[in-house]
Parts: C-alpha cells; sequence; structure tokens
C-alpha cells in the first residue's frame, strides 16, 4: 500500500501528474547526462554563447513561474533583479577582487531583500496596478545603472569580470550552468507539493478562499515575490559569469518583458515551460538570422510566431502538450484507508462559543448589521435567517473576518477576535464555506482539502505530510467522497463541490462551523443527504452556525434560531417558537 505523501504526489494536476521515483531519477540521469555532455563534446564560441544565455535566462525565467505560475501576481521588474545578480558579480570580482562565490551571495540577498520590500509596499494593490508599480521600479534600477556612473560605470557596462575557480575555460563554466539550471528547476518543479507551494497555488486561484482557509494571503504573496526577485538576481550573477561583460541595456525593461514572453510561452505554470519558452526566443531569432538583411520581415515572422503560440495555446506549449497528453496519464491509486474522520473542537470558552456584542457594520449610510447580539451554544446548530438583504451573509463576513467591523465585539471560545484578520481567525479556529462556492479549481479534491488540513492550530495534525493526507482523506471519506479524491474538482456535480468545501472546513478541526447557505443549488435529495451529514457532524461536538433559506432544513437541523431584518435581530430562541413570531412571519411574507 503507498503511503499517503506518495498519494499526493500521484494526485497532482500539471506538470508533474503521476509523477513516481522513475521520473524523478530519470531527471536527474538526463541532468548529469546534458551537463557531461556540454562539458565534453566540442561546441564552437557561437555554440556555448547560445547555450549560455538559454540556461542563464532560464534560471531567471524559473522566476516567474513562481510569483505568476503558482501564485499568479504579476512581476514587470525580473529583468532589474536579474542585474541585481550581474552587478554584483562584476563590481565584487573587478572592483573590489572579491571571491565570486561571494559576490553570488551578496546579489542574492540584495535581491531578496529588494524584491521582498517592493512586494510588501505593493502586493497590496494586485491587478495591473501592481504591473504599473513593478514597471516604475525597473525604470528606475535602469536609470540609476546608466547615470550612477561612479557606481555601476555608467553606459560603457564593465568586463574582465571573474569566474570561480576552476571553471576558467568557457565549455566547464557553461556545464556548471546547465547543473545549476537543472538543480534550481528540480526545486521549482517540486514547489508546489510543499505546503507553502499549495499556499501558493491557493491563493492564485481564489484569495478569498485562502485567507478563510487559514492561508496569510499577503505574506505568501511577498514571499513569492522575493523567491521571483532570488532567482532573477542568482541568473543574473550566472550571466555575467558566463559573458564576463555586463552593461545597463542588458537589464531593460524590453528585457523584463522578453522573460515574461518566455514564460507565457512556453507555459508560465512549470518549469519544463520555463525551458521550453527560453529556448524557443532564443533560439528562434538565431533560426531568422538570414532575414535579418530584411529586419522588417524578420520581426513579423519572429512575432508572428510568438502570436500564433500564445493564440492557440493560452497556457503555453507546455500545457497544451499536457492538454494532449490528458488522456494518457495513468490510474488515479486506489483510495487510502484511514481511520474516521475525528472532530476535536475547542472547550475552553464555557457555554458559549460564539458571543456577539453590539455588533455593527456599516456601508456609509448603509447600517448592514446594526448593533447585534447573538450567543451560540455549543455543540449545536444555530441559524441565522432573515429575507434577502436582511444582513446575514455581511454578518458572516464580519465573523470570519473578511469585513472589518464598525463596531461590537466578536469572541470565539472566550477569546476577543474582533481585529484579528482572516486567517488568524482561521487558525484561532473558525471555518466557513461560501454562498458562491470557492474552490480550487486547478487542484483536486484531495488537494483542496489538504488546504484545509494545514490550518495553523489544528490539534489532529502532529507534523509530516502523511498526517495533512490522512486527515483529508478521512474529511472526504465523511462527506461521502473519498472514492473520488484524485479527481479534479471541476468534475465535480455542484452538490459534490458544495461537499468538498465543508469537507476542507472540517479537515482543518474548527471551532465553530459558518455555512453560508450551503443548500442553495441542491436537489431534494441532496438537501436530505446535507441534512444527515450536519446531524453526523453535530453528532461529534461541532457547533454549526447556519445561513439557509430552506426553512425546512432551519426548523429540522437547527435548535436555536436568530432571525435578522434590516440588519437588525428581530428575534432569537428556539427554532419552533422564532418560526411562529409575527415579526419573522411578516419579514418573510409581508405581513402575519
Amino acid at each position: 500500500m503507498s503511503a499517503p505523501g506518495d498519494q499526493l504526489s500521484l494526485a497532482r494536476t500539471g506538470a508533474r501528474s503521476g509523477a513516481s521515483p522513475f521520473l524523478h531519477l530519470g531527471f536527474w540521469v538526463a541532468s548529469l547526462v546534458a551537463v557531461v555532455a556540454v562539458a565534453t563534446l566540442p561546441f564552437d564560441s557561437y555554440a556555448i554563447n547560445v547555450l549560455m544565455q538559454a540556461s542563464t535566462f532560464a534560471v531567471a525565467v524559473f522566476g516567474l513561474c513562481v510569483v505568476l505560475g503558482l501564485c499568479g501576481q504579476i512581476n514587470l521588474a525580473q529583468a532589474a533583479f536579474f542585474g541585481f545578480g550581474a552587478y554584483a558579480v562584476a563590481l565584487g570580482t573587478t572592483g573590489y577582487h572579491l571571491d565570486f562565490w561571494l559576490c553570488l551571495g551578496i546579489g542574492a540577498l540584495f535581491a531578496l531583500a529588494a524584491g521582498a520590500l517592493l512586494g510588501m509596499s505593493t502586493l497590496r494593490l494586485g491587478g495591473h496596478y501592481l504591473a504599473m508599480v513593478t514597471i516604475s521600479f525597473q525604470q528606475i534600477v535602469t536609470l540609476v545603472m546608466i547615470n550612477a556612473i561612479g557606481l555601476t560605470r555608467g553606459p560603457d557596462g564593465i568586463g574582465n569580470i571573474g569566474r570561480p575557480a576552476g571553471l576558467q575555460s568557457s565549455q566547464s563554466y557553461l556545464a556548471f550552468c546547465v547543473a545549476a539550471l537543472a538543480v534550481v528547476g528540480y526545486l521549482v518543479w517540486h514547489l508546489p507539493d510543499t505546503r507553502l507551494g499549495r499556499a501558493m497555488r491557493a491563493v492564485r486561484d481564489n484569495e478569498l478562499a485562502a485567507g478563510v482557509a487559514g492561508i496569510n494571503v499577503y505574506r505568501t504573496k511577498v514571499i513569492a515575490f522575493a523567491m521571483s526577485a532570488l532567482l532573477g538576481s542568482l541568473g543574473g550573477s550566472l550571466f555575467a559569469g558566463g559573458f564576463t561583460y555586463v552593461s545597463p541595456d542588458q537589464f531593460s525593461f524590453a528585457e523584463s518583458i522578453v522573460f515574461l514572453t518566455m514564460a507565457l510561452l512556453g507555459g508560465a505554470a512549470s518549469p519544463i515551460g520555463a525551458v521550453i519558452g527560453t529556448s524557443l526566443l532564443i533560439l528562434i531569432p538565431e533560426w531568422l538570422r538570414f532575414l535579418k538583411s530584411l529586419p522588417g520581415l524578420y520581426l513579423a515572422i519572429y512575432g508572428l510566431f510568438v502570436i500564433l503560440i500564445v493564440r492557440f495555446m493560452p497556457d503555453g506549449i507546455w500545457g497544451f502538450v499536457q492538454m494532449l497528453a490528458g488522456g494518457a496519464r495513468r490510474k488515479a491509486p486506489a483510495p487510502l484507508a484511514v481511520p474516521p474522520l475525528r472532530l476535536e473542537p475547542a472547550q475552553a470558552g464555557g457555554n458559549y462559543v460564539l458571543q456577539v456584542k453590539g455588533l455593527r457594520k456599516y456601508f456609509g449610510g448603509l447600517k448592514a448589521v446594526d448593533d447585534v447580539d447573538i450567543n451560540v451554544r455549543r455543540g449545536g446548530v444555530h441559524a441565522l435567517i432573515g429575507p434577502n438583504g436582511s444582513g446575514k451573509t455581511t454578518m458572516l463576513n464580519v465573523l470570519s473576518g473578511l469585513y472589518k467591523a464598525t463596531g461590537g465585539q466578536v469572541l470565539l471560545d472566550g477569546v476577543d477576535i474582533t481585529a484579528l484578520s482572516a486567517h488568524a481567525r482561521t487558525s484561532a479556529g473558525l471555518g466557513r464555506t461560501f454562498q458562491n462556492i470557492r474552490l480550487f479549481r486547478s487542484m483536486t479534491a484531495l488537494e483542496n482539502v489538504v488546504i484545509g488540513a494545514a490550518r495553523p492550530g489544528n490539534v489532529t495534525i502532529e507534523g509530516g505530510a502523511s498526517e495533512l493526507m490522512a486527515r483529508a482523506l478521512a474529511a472526504l471519506d465523511f462527506v461521502g467522497l473519498g472514492g473520488r479524491a484524485h479527481e479534479s474538482v471541476t468534475r465535480f456535480s455542484y452538490g459534490h463541490q458544495r461537499l468538498i468545501e465543508i469537507a476542507r472546513a472540517l479537515a482543518g478541526n474548527p471551532t465553530l462551523l459558518l455555512l453560508d447557505e450551503p443548500a442553495a443549488g441542491l436537489n431534494s435529495s441532496e438537501k436530505r443527504d446535507l441534512h444527515d451529514l450536519l446531524k453526523r457532524i453535530a453528532a461529534q461536538g461541532l457547533t454549526i452556525l447556519i445561513i439557509d433559506h430552506d426553512m425546512t432544513l432551519v426548523r429540522e437541523a437547527a435548535q436555536h434560531i436568530t432571525a435578522l431584518n434590516f440588519g437588525r435581530r428581530i428575534a432569537d430562541g428556539d427554532s419552533v417558537s422564532v418560526l411562529q413570531q409575527p415579526d419573522v412571519v411578516a419579514a418573510y411574507l409581508g405581513s402575519a
């Protein structure tokens, strides 16, 4: 029987779907063969220069695989970080006579710090604003390289750059660059299987759901941006040592566009795509050299190649290859036998798991939630009802930290969480689902639930990937989908996607589960199954606060109901009495 960690690798979609130990071994054998080949076969200086450029550029493009392909954040300043590494080696080895490796490390640290600072100051913007800021940063760096002559030696550049001891010949240095390309490529290839990589993929797919699942979205973005800068600097350092000359024009905004095009052309989600895209954009001009006497025709053909690939292969060349090979992928392994799901909600806060005191949320003059008090008893199902526009979902968004409260206090298990962010509230024990399903659509059902199981503070997880996997599989079994754990979530019906979202929340072992209209869009049999699921959850002692318009489900599942209308509480008590109160009937029907 395979270990849970092995099954996670097999579950992945993308470049490594179905990866096996033989594939890993094959990668390293192929890499060794490539290094030996470039070190021993006869290459002329022209071929060495082309291969040197391809290998060093590819390392920098790997950085875009992390920030853009994995995390979904745009970076149009990769050439600036490429330049940081190149100039660190150039200035260090020529002006200060420092060792190549020390200079490479200095450049990497400087780029890492610059990338993190740039990310911290801009990543809250996102979208085209982020693109504009990175373009501005790139232009500033280029201007400094050109005009700070005392530091960078200006437009004339720097020559006679040193190489590491023992790698003085161009061919031996090229072999070193290919080896570095293989090592970095393997690490980037493996990154999506790590907890950090899964967090990045979750942020790319759905930031809102990632935050509610316990991921610090902002920190994850900053780490991705810093890693991109680090890899850009590493590529630049290798480039400087390979060509022994650098100048500002090699690190301009145009080069950042080239890096981005390389990533998109090959497929930004995979380092294999990065290598393909980099090789093509370097080789196509060489293949078209005979047309350079006709620059207009040369540029037209070159541009046509790029446009056709981007137009007909939106996920890049490697993404297109994966799509064609999709039907030939190996069958997913049989489900692993795991112990039944065990829910162990915290019990530190007395009789009430949630206490809401005078909660208010105003949007300008609109009082969406107005001075609401709610006490949710531990271990039962508490329903929050009201007509459309009554403030129910706003209330849940305030409770889960997606909205900041205008006033009032929220206590979870006796702890004040009013000022906490969404991911911090999840760490404190809050789990939720959404009215509009929010799954990570590039992942399998199992990978979605693993994100939930990795919640910080989950006492049911002792450590490694095996425990995370077992917990996620148990949660899927609990909702009846364990046999389909390795399928992409896009292949599930609407009702089953809701169950996956609930399983993701349960895997994190929350203290309180918030369900936002879980019956919406379900047929009658699916609603009956949902009711049975709620009873099984409550039987394990987990408290549920549910919003739903299905009064039959509410009446049968909830022991206590709070009714809202126009943002204010109009009734609170046991289910039967609340549903019979005139104010509640009038709110739904218009009159008693």
